[in-house]
């Protein structure tokens, strides 16, 4: 049964409210996407019909599937480490890739977006905490990636993405929110060919109020979506 997910989603929608209010922004401009990489149709069903309208995946080969079978309803979102071979399925599907880190990623997503006819949007994804178990430039590469794009007629750059530290107390990593949109606002103030930074996508469900407080555009949560414990 997934009737519990009409009522966690109320919940979320409460926090996301409450954390808006504390740093005098709208929830109306948080966009949620709801990590679905470990339920299957009937859930995403429920997740639309109590308003979720983004999804996010982090395999290919699912987000293929769910992509196929919703693709009249919602928008799909790659947020999942994404290798050169595997672009090809996506252009032109993803409404957002969130993990671009590489130059040779960005050339290849341009190279399939030039055959597709579309143009991509992507988000460049920084490893503000410097881990080694996580993939994402660092702030001094994210420069050259911005600027190599300048080339690439068929890829936009609309923001950043970045996944802080696991840890149970949030507050601990309210600086790499923080300072990811630090990085943002000086891009932003910038001007590059083919970037327009207007998201920034960082906070999850164990930390995705703290992000909203520091200037989260898009938030990714799943468990507090899909698990029953919330």
């Amino acid at each position: 049964m997934t009737d519990y997910i009409g009522g966690n989603i109320e919940k979320l929608k409460k926090e996301i409210a409450i954390a808006c209010s504390k740093c005098g922004r709208n929830s109306d401009d948080i966009t949620l996407v709801a990590v679905s990489k470990t339920v299957g149709a009937e859930e995403i069903q429920q997740a639309i019909n109590h308003g979720c309208s983004v999804f996010g995946e982090n395999r290919v080969q699912p987000f293929i599937e769910k992509y196929e079978h919703f693709v009249e309803e919602v928008d799909f979102h790659l947020i999942g480490h994404l290798q050169t071979n595997k672009v090809k399925f996506v252009v032109g599907k993803a409404k957002l890739i969130h993990s671009v880190d590489s130059i040779r990623l960005l050339d290849e997503i341009e190279r399939r977006s030039k055959a597709a006819n579309v143009v991509q949007d992507v988000l460049i994804q920084v490893n503000v905490a410097g881990e080694e178990s996580k993939f994402g430039v660092t702030v001094d590469e994210l420069y050259k990636l911005i600027e190599h794009n300048e080339d690439n007629k068929h890829v936009k750059i609309k923001g950043l993405m970045t996944m802080a530290p696991f840890v149970d107390d949030p507050e601990e990593i309210r600086w790499v929110f923080r300072k990811l949109r630090d990085v943002f606002i000086d891009i932003n103030a910038k001007t590059f060919y083919n970037t327009d930074m207007e998201y920034t996508s960082m906070g999850m469900s164990g930390d995705f109020t703290v992000a909203i407080e520091e200037g989260a555009d898009i938030i990714r949560v799943g468990s507090k979506i899909f698990h029953n414990t919330y």
